[in-house]
């Protein structure tokens, strides 16, 4: 064992051991609660002590002429008891879930692919000593230099094999490791972001075999919170500029038509360098509407968003209308996730880029 894996061993027993006096909630499942220390690439991995956790990918990608966007993303998802400690090979007490899209800009087709399996007998998992989740053949984790994130799905008609270079350090949101999403202890999730990944790879669309470039973003959460009865959904936002700031903000919907007052965002420099924005730093408009013919569900479609103490103001619009994903295995969830481009102004200069905008709730209660 070389002095690094032992390091790495005694860091991981040591979290272990913090982990076991925090507060937990009535099912015994960690809180997330201030402060929390992330440590780089340990937190990539999975954090079983809580109920969910996600580790979700979104990009843009080029190749020739064409533009695409995607999703990839893995849930861990908690089964009842899962708390409990078990040494059988057959007892699941996770199941992960695998969410996968695709925007084809030129065709203006959406394509979506699903996927459920329990963490039992390695059909699938998601590793908490390093970083690797997986179902099946599909994964996400890291290649041998800890720091190139590797992403290999297969839709039916599609498919996407990426490495991923981090170009900025990790961005934690919140304050002491902590985004809080509504009063009182626990009602948060620990959450950072790779908020700009240089993206290579392959991608395999309507018989064509594409070598691919571009850029991707990283979110990963995890938390014990179950949405409150008082909120409705959310809607997250990322956005690359190509003065080189990237740009994250969500909104949590009530019940009663109002905004969270803890919904907030972060701002990153060109350097990496980053800052919360609390809810009344910004300002997000929807422009128009669409209406999902398989659900009935209407979204918000084009949006405007200020952020004036940064001097920031930028026009998002779909580059495909419909980009709704139907989740047959989730109990027919159903929300918006979706390739948005981006122009506006920053600090007085025109500026362009890519976004994606996620929104949940508009079909149905939210996931978590």
């Amino acid at each position: 064992m070389t002095r690094a894996t032992r390091l790495a061993s005694a860091l991981a027993v040591l979290l272990a051991a913090l982990g076991a006096t925090a507060p937990r909630d009535p099912d015994g499942f960690q809180l997330a609660v201030p402060p929390w220390t992330f440590q780089f690439p340990h937190d990539h991995a999975a954090h079983p002590s809580f109920r969910t956790e996600w580790w979700y990918y979104t990009g843009h990608l080029r190749a020739g002429g064409r533009t695409f966007g995607y999703e990839v993303t893995f849930f861990r998802v908690a089964l009842p008891g899962a708390s409990r400690d078990s040494t059988s090979a057959w007892r699941a007490r996770h199941v992960i879930f695998r969410h996968l899209a695709l925007t084809d800009d030129r065709a203006g087709r959406f394509r979506s692919d699903e996927r459920a399996e329990r963490q039992a007998l390695d059909l699938a998992g998601a590793d908490s000593t390093r970083y690797l989740v997986w179902l099946g053949d599909d994964f996400a984790g890291l290649d041998a230099d800890r720091r190139t994130h590797r992403l290999v799905a297969r839709g039916a008609d599609f498919s996407l094999d990426l490495r991923l270079e981090p170009r900025k350090p990790p961005v934690v949101h919140g304050r002491d490791g902590v985004s809080q999403k509504s009063a009182g202890q626990g009602n948060a999730s620990h959450y950072y972001s790779l908020t700009r990944l240089a993206t290579g790879g392959r991608l395999v669309v309507g018989g064509d075999t594409l070598e691919v470039e571009g850029l991707s973003w990283m979110d990963h959460e995890f938390s014990s919170d179950r949405m409150r009865g008082t909120h409705a959904g959310w809607d997250w936002f990322s956005v690359h500029l190509d003065d080189g700031r990237d740009l994250m903000l969500y909104q949590l919907r009530l019940q009663n038509g109002g905004i969270e007052p803890l919904s907030s965002g972060t701002l990153v420099e060109a350097d990496g360098r980053w800052r919360s924005l609390p809810r009344e730093a910004f300002d997000v408009r929807a422009l128009g509407e669409w209406r999902s013919a398989r659900t009935g569900a209407r979204y918000p479609s084009g949006w405007r968003v200020r952020v004036a103490g940064e001097e920031l103001e930028l026009s998002l619009a779909p580059t495909v209308t419909d980009q709704e994903l139907v989740v047959e295995s989730m109990r027919g969830l159903a929300y918006w996730e979706g390739r948005v481009r981006v122009s506006g102004t920053s600090r007085g200069r025109a500026v362009t880029g890519d976004g994606y905008v996620e929104l949940t709730g508009y079909a149905g209660p939210p996931p978590f």
